[in-house]
């Protein structure tokens, strides 16, 4: 008897111990399956004022009007003045400085991202997520740049802008033609530009369908809207607003395309989405360059217009249907926030310096977790904002001003209230001195960690190849 019963008893305990550990498991599981799905579509070149949800009455954006009505609209989010630095941000969640890719690279550059650096991608692939890029890379296109070396599964795209092409044949100086890669390598030179937005957005589709019983990430920075201007044939000719029209109005289809299958297979109640641009317009370009609405500037300068970008985040269920964020967030804040919301950890041995920014998304907060963003141009700091105030501490670039050297050596810094006066018109240091004085006190904070003007202590190195070379001078086996 007391054989059976301490038998009954053993049985019972590892039944208990047993279910406990399953539903252990579950539990896990179901931890796990909260975490969402994550889409990062990023514009080349694409101004505040080009798409309908920020005021543009010249390029049709259906379905961005309706990914805005059903999200939120965030109207002070800040990317970087040119194409590569803003990439590098919005990978690492690092001011590109920090990472040494202050500025546009070019092909067969030595340096590009290094390896040791965390990227949006390694990071959720270490929560067992599916990881794609599709689109424009730029951030180096020697083997180890590449994304397939940064976290990434698979990878189709350009591997830098779509005017960096060339003719040069094989052996000789100069560029060559155009290069798109499947994973790390090229697949057709020149590639067909005309088509590249329906492939990528085609692509995307697939990848999405494929994992759609999995976490997966999507990075799709599109070549649209870089000149030279390559809408499909579909859209050409058919917008009021000539080749650019028409390119937005192909890329707003591809958000559509996206957004449409995320509901046809019922992930959309599971996957945030973020739609951004790298800069602001290309206005030496002129017709061919979209624009920067009520902001003063372009790409290439720090004035609004250069680095404020319109941003618009979707997620049914979570994210309130036509709200608006307007405190001040930037693409850095990128990283730290899908790690979180995945479950994972940003890198504790180094400084991330974005924040994660989901409580305002969610709308349990309204204030910017940042208690000053900053504006870099290659390695210069030439401003700071801090709540509403901006602080331009260097003459900004305009197209039709130049500065001599005692200009530019005698400039005073200019305060702005953007609240006020978004378009940056009214220098108002003179009547704030005390808010001129703090935005000072980020400056001197900035200068003692990556520099103001020189190389401060917290740059880390970029990756730098031993041997640069041209694409097609590269043989396959190197790419593996």
């Amino acid at each position: 008897m007391i054989f059976r019963f301490s038998s009954m008893i053993f049985l019972r305990i590892t039944v208990a111990v047993v279910l406990s550990m399953a539903w252990g498991k579950i539990g896990l599981c179901e931890e796990k399956s909260t975490a969402p799905n994550f889409v990062i579509i990023l514009i080349d070149d694409m101004g505040y004022g080009d798409i309908g949800p920020y005021g543009s009455k010249v390029n049709r954006t259906p379905h961005l009007d309706r990914m805005a009505a059903e999200g939120m609209k965030l109207t002070s989010f800040y990317a970087a003045p040119v194409c590569t630095p803003s990439r590098a941000q919005m990978m690492t969640g690092c001011y590109a400085k920090r990472v040494s890719l202050p500025n546009v690279i070019f092909p067969a550059c030595p340096i590009g991202l290094n390896t040791k650096e965390q990227t949006v991608a390694s990071l959720l692939k270490q929560q067992g997520y599916a990881t794609m890029a599709i689109g424009k890379w730029h951030l180096g296109d020697q083997p180890e740049f590449l994304p397939t070396q940064h976290g990434f599964d698979h990878y189709l795209g350009l591997p830098y802008s779509n005017d960096m092409g060339g003719n040069a044949p094989p052996g000789s100086k100069g560029r060559p033609p155009l290069p798109l890669l499947r994973d790390a390598k090229v697949i057709e030179a020149p590639a067909e530009q005309d088509k590249l937005t329906e492939l990528y957005t085609e692509e995307a589709v697939k990848f999405i369908a494929a994992n759609k019983d999995r976490h997966f990430f999507l990075y799709l920075p599109h070549t649209a809207v870089h000149v030279p201007l390559h809408p499909g044939k579909a859209f050409q000719g058919k917008s009021t607003n000539g080749k650019f029209g028409d390119w937005v109005e192909e890329v707003d289809w591809s958000v559509g395309r996206v957004l449409d299958t995320l509901k046809k297979l019922k992930l959309d109640e599971r996957t945030l989405v973020l739609f951004t641009s790298d800069n602001g317009p290309w206005h030496v370009k002129g017709k061919d360059s979209g624009v920067a609405g009520p902001l003063r500037g372009h790409k290439g300068s720090t004035w609004e217009g250069g680095m404020r970008e319109p941003t618009i985040a979707w997620w049914p269920g979570k994210i309130a249907p036509g709200s608006l964020c307007d405190a001040p967030l930037s693409e850095i804040d990128v990283l730290p926030t899908l790690v979180k919301l995945a479950g994972g950890q940003v890198p504790a041995d180094r400084k991330i310096d974005g924040k994660d920014f989901w409580p305002l998304l969610s709308g349990q907060n309204k204030e910017s977790p940042h208690e000053a963003l900053f504006y870099f141009n290659g390695n210069r700091l030439e401003a700071v904002r801090s709540g509403p105030w901006k602080l331009a501490l260097v003459h900004q670039a305009e197209l039709d001003q130049k500065f001599s050297k005692a200009q530019l050596r005698s400039f005073t810094p200019a305060l702005y209230n953007l609240d006020a006066d978004i378009g940056e018109k009214t220098n108002v240091a003179a009547e704030h001195p005390e808010v001129v004085a703090r935005l000072q006190g980020f400056v001197k904070q900035m200068d003692a960690d990556l520099g103001a003007t020189g190389v401060g202590p917290g740059v880390r190195p970029p990756g730098r190849s031993a041997d640069p070379k041209p694409l097609w001078q590269r043989s396959a086996k190197e790419y593996d």
